[in-house]
């Protein structure tokens, strides 16, 4: 074994989609987890939850050949329908709890009270308002042809900005989100919800 490898068996080396990496470093920080590492994916996988599985087995056989011992996977479901489910048993790791980061973010019990009223409002977190541009306006073409928003969002009832941060630009940017969408606007102030206890948890065995 190499001493890369040594130390690296020390470590909990994080596996997380790139949408959660900002907050997963602020939470290392906050809580003082010096034995966690990070890992991303791209963000972009987010369009397609079938490349998620896959793409998560290689990483983690990556991990292990890094001499990685302690792997946490930082997704939720994300819509692989179970399928991530199934390369966590593969490789004997756990993730993260719930459905999808605006269920973790809420914390799991909060969100099961609110899921059903929220069937028809667009979650925005603090990721999609930097990056509301990059991840809808272009890819939908709404900056083209903003008639296409009825089609897009044509069901939907509310904005709702889930807050990790008091940032007021981002607050602007979900606002300026659902007028442009013609929606009403909810923000609610969540933090790191589950995300805290769920990293804590993980770095538990190894600290």
């Amino acid at each position: 074994m190499t001493e890369m490898e040594r130390t690296n068996n020390k470590k909990v080396l994080v596996i997380g989609c790139g949408m959660i990496a900002r907050e997963v470093l602020a939470v290392k920080e906050q809580l003082g987890l010096d034995h966690l590492e990070l890992t991303c994916l791209p963000a972009e996988l987010h369009y397609y939850p079938d490349r998620i599985p896959p793409a998560l087995d290689k990483a983690i056989e990556k991990a292990r050949h890094e001499g990685y011992d302690n792997i946490f996977v930082g997704y939720a479901d994300c819509g692989t329908g179970g399928l991530l489910d199934r390369i966590c048993e593969k490789h004997g790791v756990e993730r993260l709890a719930g459905p999808h980061c605006f269920a973790f973010y809420q914390g799991l019990e909060a969100f099961s009270r609110v899921e059903e009223d929220d069937m028809t409002s667009f979650y925005m977190t603090d990721f999609l308002c930097r990056h509301f541009d990059a991840f809808f306006m272009r890819p939908l073409g709404l900056d083209r042809h903003p008639e296409l928003i009825k089609d897009f969002f044509g069901n939907y009832e509310k904005v709702i900005y889930l807050a990790q941060t008091d940032d007021p630009e981002l607050e602007k940017v979900a606002l300026d989100a659902a007028k442009l969408l013609g929606l009403k606007y909810e923000r609610r102030f969540t933090g790191y919800g589950d995300l805290k206890r769920e990293l804590e948890k993980a770095v538990e065995p190894a600290a």
